[in-house]
This record gives C-alpha cells, sequence and structure tokens, in this order.
C-alpha cells in the first residue's frame, strides 16, 4: 500500500520559517518517501505505507518538540501506480506486464 501525507506546521511565520518547519521539512526530506515536495504553506510526500508512517510519527514528535502548537495532516490511500515513475509498486505483489 503507497500512502500520500500532506501537513502543515503553525505557528506560521511569514518573515521567516519557525524552527518547528525546518525541523518538520527535514524529517520529510530524510525519510525513505518519493515525492516530497515542501512549500511555504504546505507539504506533501508520497511513499509505502511503512516509510510514511514512521516519517509521520517522527515529524510529529520533532515539530511539537522544536515549538510547533498545531500539525495539520492528511494521510490518504493513493493507487496501486506510482505517481512519480507510473510503474507499478513491486512490494505491493502486483508485477508489470
Amino acid at each position: 500500500m503507497r500512502l500520500r501525507v500532506e501537513f502543515t506546521t503553525e505557528p506560521f511565520d511569514l518573515d521567516e520559517a519557525p524552527a518547528h518547519a525546518l525541523v518538520a521539512r527535514e524529517v520529510i526530506q530524510a525519510a525513505d518517501l518519493d515525492a516530497v515536495d515542501v512549500g511555504p504553506f504546505g507539504n506533501t510526500a508520497e511513499g509505502k505505507a511503512d516509510a510514511v508512517l514512521t516519517a509521520v510519527d517522527s515529524l510529529l514528535r520533532q515539530a511539537l518538540g522544536a515549538g510547533a502548537t498545531r500539525v495539520s495532516l492528511q494521510v490518504n490511500v493513493v493507487g496501486e501506480q506510482d505517481a512519480v515513475t507510473g510503474e507499478r509498486d513491486a512490494a505491493s505483489g502486483e508485477g508489470e506486464t
């Protein structure tokens, strides 16, 4: 199974990225995920379920520890095809035909 996570951390600071936002982005960028997209108002990453869930756990713990007062996130199951490569995920047991 593949998952996509979208998240933001608060409070916002329009002048400079707060420590909690930088920590959250570092966690996601360092994780074993695909299609990581970080931005000023939201971040998205996609990968295998275990990798996403592990990253979300670390993201929550570290962002809250760095001063986040709110972390908004959404986790969705995504299709069998990898949005990045267009190939089926070999770990799902579904091979290419």
